[in-house]
């Protein structure tokens, strides 16, 4: 399904050829993974970090938090793109997509999928034990997740999951205990992902349709899911600032909630029901910037304040 946002793009992988060195054929898999969209979750695992240290983390333990994060994401997106190969094969926009165009064979992907998963593993294996007792569910949502739209039109909100457990994971993984705070920071990822994944759905709403693929759109239109998505996204706005009044945060955390509510409330305005030439702005270009500034403005608060 071309509705989720982790797991679709309009890029189409395959049309140059299978490239003959290894090099050419990693990098064909980290675009077909759209890698470079890392960016969405990281900053919500560093400010994490940021906010327990009340400052600086050890470097260490953050370079193993970043790769843990990219391993994680790596081996998610890896497995989605297996197992959505033959829905992306029915699709005009995703047909093109190395797996689907058999540009990167499913084997080779296996391969990533092991090399990622282990370098999940051995971060997590660097840090607090329940953070390695605990991993295996990670890895179990991530799997999960993409054959949720295959029964369910709450499909959304399961990869919202996902998100949800980056900060409370890191706080686990870098102390052994957890916050409150944390948790309703986590929820307030969740719900900024699961909107702007309803959003991004709309684009293939009349494709999803037409083969039974489940989505808030083909359930409910393309209307009432902005709707749907702008309620999600005021929702994580207020469980941000809510998250930061309970860790204590300073101003600068609370300029950044700011300044995330506006943006989420322009990336919103961008799409209509009966225009949608602006999604890939609202989706590529918006939430990477959200995250970004948002996981600045808190980290430098907890640096300063």
């Amino acid at each position: 399904m071309a509705a989720h946002a982790t797991s679709q793009s309009k890029s189409s992988p395959g049309r140059g050829g299978r490239p003959t060195t290894p090099w050419g054929r990693v990098a064909l898999f980290l675009e077909t993974i759209k890698f470079e969209h890392s960016v969405f979750a990281l900053p919500f695992a560093i400010l994490s970090a940021f906010i327990l240290a009340e400052g600086v983390p050890a470097m260490g333990k953050l370079g193993w938090i970043v790769l843990a994060m990219v391993g994680m994401r790596t081996f998610g997106m890896g497995a989605n793109r297996l197992i959505d190969a033959e829905i992306d094969a029915r699709n005009p926009r995703t047909v093109g997509r190395a797996v689907p165009a058999g540009v990167i064979r499913k084997g080779e992907v296996w391969v990533y999928l092991t090399i990622s998963a282990a370098a999940f593993g051995l971060s997590v294996s660097r840090l607090d034990r329940l953070a390695w007792y605990l991993a295996p569910i990670v890895l179990a949502v991530l799997i999960f997740y993409p054959y949720t739209k295959r029964f369910t039109w709450l499909c959304h909100i399961a990869l919202g999951v996902v998100y949800l457990i980056v900060p409370p994971a890191v706080w686990i993984a870098m102390s052994g205990e957890l916050d409150p705070g944390i948790v309703v920071l986590g929820f307030g990822a969740m719900f900024w992902v699961t909107g702007f994944d309803v959003l991004y759905s709309t684009f293939d709403y009349k494709i999803d349709t037409e083969q039974g693929i489940y989505s808030i759109p083909a359930r409910f239109g393309i209307s009432a899911a902005l709707w749907v998505a702008r309620c999600f996204h005021a929702g994580a706005a207020a469980l941000i600032v809510v998250a930061g009044a309970m860790l204590g945060a300073g101003p600068l955390y609370f300029v950044g909630a700011a300044a995330a509510a506006l943006l989420l409330a322009y990336e919103n305005n961008l799409v209509r029901p009966n225009n949608l030439s602006k999604l890939n702005m609202a989706f590529f270009t918006m939430n990477g910037i959200i995250a970004v500034i948002f996981g600045t403005f808190a980290s430098l608060d907890a640096v300063i304040f």
